[in-house]
């Protein structure tokens, strides 16, 4: 009798997007901490957001290459964080355009993720514009789970979920 082997398991890939906001830091402990206790991954997308300054060509060039520039040190400070966390470096996409559009696009293009990882905000402003987004009007166009965790757990309370 031949039996048929059982496919490895594909790694599961947590993508967190990538802001300066300090829930987008508890996210991030949060997926690196799931993919060391899962053998998983982490992948970062960072969305440069386009210019308003499209009439000034030069300034606008300046300007993506200073957003690029900084985006790449960002992520390289984030990436080091993630590696001493899950045992492994991120995948890292860059992409250009509005957050939510790139975003949906990068999980149609990359059917390896996953689980989308987003942290909610605690102040005035509600959880953010892009769970906003993804809770509204995108919520039926994404095909991965998310699991968006409040941005004020502590170092204690992130390592008992993970």
């Amino acid at each position: 009798m031949n039996a048929t082997p059982t496919p490895p398991m594909q790694q599961r890939i947590f993508l967190v997007v990538v802001d300066e906001t300090e829930e987008m830091r508890v996210a991030l402990r949060y997926a690196a901490l799931r993919a060391r206790h899962t053998g998983g991954r982490v992948a970062l997308l960072v969305v440069l957001e386009p210019s308003e300054l499209k009439q000034w060509a030069a300034v606008d060039a300046l300007q993506r290459e200073e957003s690029r520039a900084a985006a790449e040190q960002l992520v390289g400070r984030l990436s080091a964080e993630v590696n001493e966390i899950a045992g492994n470096m991120p995948v890292v996409f860059i992409r250009e355009g509005l957050r939510s559009d790139e975003l949906l696009g990068l999980l149609n293009d990359e059917p390896s993720i996953s689980v989308l990882v987003l942290a909610a905000g605690s102040g005035p402003d509600g959880p953010g514009p892009l769970i906003d987004a993804l809770l509204g009007k995108l919520a039926g166009t994404v095909r991965v789970p998310i699991t968006i965790v409040p941005g004020s757990l502590t170092e204690a309370q992130l390592a008992a979920l993970a």
